[in-house]
Parts: structure tokens; C-alpha cells; sequence
């Protein structure tokens, strides 16, 4: 006796691995000498239409905010972290929380790979 064809979907579905979208990007320099104004891009466009959106990008590249200094009126409200905490409260450590030994490597495995790729 199998499972209904329903449940059956859902537990392949399940034990799919799912990765990250990864596109192929090309590095544009959109910088006229003074310093590096570097884009990424996607290479999965045609050659003329890559063009068009480079030129598009040169053209429009003074709206785009490079450094914080090119942001004026940035109010630091938006710019700065902060944890809204009560004062009166102290803080508490909370248990350890124990995963599976599958689920523990899976976790060590996509840190390692955030890791490397510079996140």
C-alpha cells in the first residue's frame, strides 16, 4: 500500500535540494577616471541589449549614491543599528538550542559556503 499521490508530491518536494539563483555576471566599470564606479550585470541578455543597459547606466550613473558622502540628507536614524531595548529589563541568556547531527553539517556546510563567497 503506497501513500496518496498527493503526499507522495509533497515528500519529493520536500527532499529537494533548493540552491541560491546564481546568474552569471559580468563586472561593468561605469567610472570616467576618476575612480571605480563598478555594476554588476547579467550575461544572460543578448550583446546589443547588454550595450543599450551599459550606455543606459553611463548615462543615469550621477542618481546612483556611490560613497555616504554622495547621500547629504541621509538622516542617521536610517543609517544606524540600533536593538530597541527596555532600560528596566535586564538581559537574558537563553538555552542552547540542539539541532539534528544532518541538520547540524547541512547548517556548517551553507555558513562555510556564505563564508567563502563573501558574505
Amino acid at each position: 500500500m503506497g501513500l496518496p499521490l498527493e503526499l507522495e508530491r509533497i515528500v519529493v518536494h520536500e527532499e529537494q535540494e533548493i540552491g541560491p539563483h546564481q546568474e552569471e555576471t559580468e563586472l561593468v566599470d561605469l567610472g570616467t577616471g576618476s575612480g571605480k564606479r563598478e555594476v554588476k550585470i547579467g550575461t544572460g541578455m543578448t550583446v546589443p541589449i547588454r550595450e543599450e543597459l551599459t550606455a543606459l547606466l553611463r548615462d543615469y550613473q550621477d542618481i546612483f549614491a556611490w560613497s555616504y558622502q554622495d547621500m547629504p540628507g541621509l538622516s542617521s536614524d536610517i543609517v544606524q543599528h540600533r536593538l530597541p531595548l527596555n532600560p528596566e529589563c535586564s538581559p537574558v541568556k537563553q538555552k542552547l538550542r540542539r539541532m539534528k547531527p544532518e541538520i547540524s553539517l547541512k547548517i556548517k556546510e551553507e555558513v562555510k559556503k556564505q563564508f567563502d563567497a563573501g558574505f
